[in-house]
């Protein structure tokens, strides 16, 4: 795992500038992040992807 420190407004780019995370405000406790990435890229929250594996998982298990 990569950690780094950022400021509002300072970017982080991933993918040859493919996905960039810009830092768009902190307070204690919570830090707001813009992401730009293209479309066929999918961006989710942690328990978000988590639902999302589960469900392909049960699908797979469904039609298996």
């Amino acid at each position: 795992m990569l950690v780094m420190s950022r400021k509002p407004n300072e970017t982080i780019v991933i993918a040859d500038g493919r996905v960039v995370i810009t830092i768009l405000e902190t307070r204690p406790g919570n830090v707001k992040l813009g992401i730009d990435a293209p479309s066929d890229i999918s961006v989710h929250r942690g328990e978000v992807q988590e639902r999302v594996d589960n469900a392909r998982k049960l699908g797979s298990a469904i039609t298996d």
